[in-house]
């Protein structure tokens, strides 16, 4: 005999077997045992949720000859037809290969016959939100005024995409995605029931996994049991076959962040790659593990709504303690944007090599929330005694050019009188004067004006690389964009990134530029740019004779 897949192994065959949709099980059985079945069904949910189970459990009951307390015998001839998928009675329709008007209108031509056994005619159709224009409405009609044996059960994910037309026909279901503990719980049965020893943490994290869904947790849970057969599931194998990461890790990942060292948060992040994990489940669960900090801090009760040991939940404590709401929530926010950014992105490792020095330099980011972060750390700095001068004062010369730089991305000062270093806050006297041809001026004068929105219309990481640079001259280089963080200046300067800049830059303004890179220090003097009565290439003033 060949092999059955668990998920349909174990599809339930019963309304009494079906888990996480009890509210819609109850409203189903009760119209069969009243005799009050409607014409029309909208099944919508996220996928694996038990739409079309319950569809087909539902076409069994309304044609079994003996049903009991509303659901199917799954013994009668009916049954068994249904079942075996030989009854003429009970259709099932894939509208993403079955979607033009033609279909449907077979649909209407068949509807016209009454059911040769059984009492009716049940039509379902899944992933209904891909029917053409023409479908739909081919089968309005058909929907409004059915004979009185047909039922049309139509399931979609996507049910915004459904006509209203057709929505207002349908008695509509909401599937809502299936808990953690009802999943753990049917995985656990399950097991017993197929011989399969698994430790409850193992189980518990197929179930996270599975993200709601029945069906991806069956399929996550016998890719475990192939890949270590005959042996017992442990949390570490789930962990090894799903490429996921051991929260022990998160927990040192953290707390490096929060000593602020770069090198080691690198370092870990090489073992997670060396271990062949998955990249972009790191990201979510390391969001999840901050979130569960976030809960930890926050909530009252925090212990009753995280299922974890007493050992992790009081390591999760003492990292609550070293962090502040704000910067937590800083943290989430960056590592949620990276896991939507990180999806299709071809350098999964350098994106969140970003990601996470911007947790550990606040400097990175110009928008408020990262000013309000970087005035926090200075305000520590303060309170330590460490701004005036020694390893504190250069460290908080870090932290100023960025600030100035945000103070620009709110309607600051203009571009010449910025500054990228701590000079931004002294006099003008200070000033490192540039002069520059008209033609030259004009070129800086417009990417200076322009320089915010070049930056917001790059891709997610060349704009975050650019992020509080500013265009400046240098009598060496010429026009160049100013840095003061020195891994977005070297990262920003490999794999062609610079020369993509300029010919789009050349695109928008049908002017050739070349346009380099300076890396500026905390301590250098501001550059301003004049326009000067000097020729490009001649260092000398032009005189007229009279």
């Amino acid at each position: 005999m060949a092999y059955t897949a668990l998920y349909r192994k174990w599809r339930p065959s019963r309304f009494e077997d079906v888990r996480g949709q009890e509210h819609i099980v109850r409203t189903l059985k009760n119209q069969i045992l009243s005799d009050r079945v409607g014409h029309a069904y909208l099944f919508c949910g996220t996928r694996g949720t038990g739409k079309t189970t319950i569809a087909k459990i539902f076409a069994r009951a309304v044609n079994c000859e003996h049903p009991v307390d509303g659901s199917p015998c799954n013994a009668c001839a009916a049954c068994r037809a249904i079942a075996a998928a030989s009854s003429m009675n009970v259709v099932e329709i894939d509208a993403a290969s079955n979607n033009g008007v033609d279909n449907i209108r077979e649909i209407r031509d068949e509807v016209q016959y009454s059911p040769t056994e059984g009492k009716y005619r049940v039509y379902i159709i899944d992933e209904v939100h891909m029917l053409s224009p023409g479908a739909f409405n081919a089968l309005l009609k058909t929907l409004e005024e059915p004979p009185s044996y047909v039922i049309f059960i139509l399931a979609t994910t996507e049910v915004h995409k459904i006509p209203i037309t057709v929505l207002s026909r349908c008695q509509r279901y909401d599937f809502k995605r299936i808990s953690n503990e009802t999943i753990a719980d049917q995985i656990a049965r399950l097991l017993r029931e197929e011989h399969v020893e698994a430790e409850y943490r193992a189980i518990q994290y197929v179930a996270k996994a599975a993200d709601g869904s029945m069906r991806d947790a069956l399929s996550l849970l016998e890719q475990c049991i192939s890949f270590y057969y005959g042996q017992q599931l442990t949390y570490e194998k789930v962990l090894d076959v799903l490429g996921a990461v051991d929260t022990g890790v998160f927990s040192r990942l953290l707390r490096e962040i929060i000593r602020q060292d770069v090198a080691a948060c690198i370092a870990l992040l090489d073992e997670i790659v060396a271990g062949g994990r998955d990249l972009g489940q790191f990201v979510t669960d390391f969001t999840w593990y901050m979130r569960n900090l976030l809960l930890v801090q926050t909530a009252d009760h925090a212990e009753d709504a995280l299922d974890m040991s007493a050992d992790n939940l009081e390591a999760l404590k003492e990292e609550a303690e070293m962090l502040d709401v704000d910067t937590l929530m800083r943290y989430i926010r960056i590592f949620s944007e990276l896991s939507s950014q990180i999806r299709y992105a071809a350098s999964k490792r350098v994106l969140i090599e970003i990601a996470l020095i911007k947790l550990m330099k606040p400097a990175m980011e110009t928008d408020l929330e990262g000013l309000h972060a970087r005035i926090r750390a200075l305000e520590e700095r303060m309170a330590k005694g460490g701004v005036s001068s020694g390893e504190g004062g250069q460290r908080t010369a870090g932290e100023m050019p960025a600030l100035a730089q945000g103070t620009q991305s709110f309607g600051g000062q203009p571009p010449e009188i910025q500054s990228s270093g701590i000079h931004s806050l002294q006099g003008e006297e200070e000033a490192k004067v540039v002069e520059i041809g008209e033609a030259e001026y004009e070129d800086y004068e417009r990417l200076s004006r322009d320089w915010n929105r070049i930056v917001a219309s790059q891709g997610s990481l060349i704009g975050s690389l650019l992020k509080g640079t500013r265009i400046s001259y240098d009598p060496a280089k010429g026009l160049c964009i100013l840095f003061d963080n020195s891994f977005n200046h070297t990262t920003m300067n490999i794999q062609g990134r610079m020369e993509a800049l300029n010919e789009e830059l050349s695109r928008q303004y049908q002017k050739t530029f070349k346009i380099t890179t300076k890396l500026i220090n905390a301590g250098e003097p501001r550059t301003k740019v004049v326009k000067g009565n000097r020729l490009p290439g001649i260092n000398m003033d032009i005189g007229v004779e009279e």
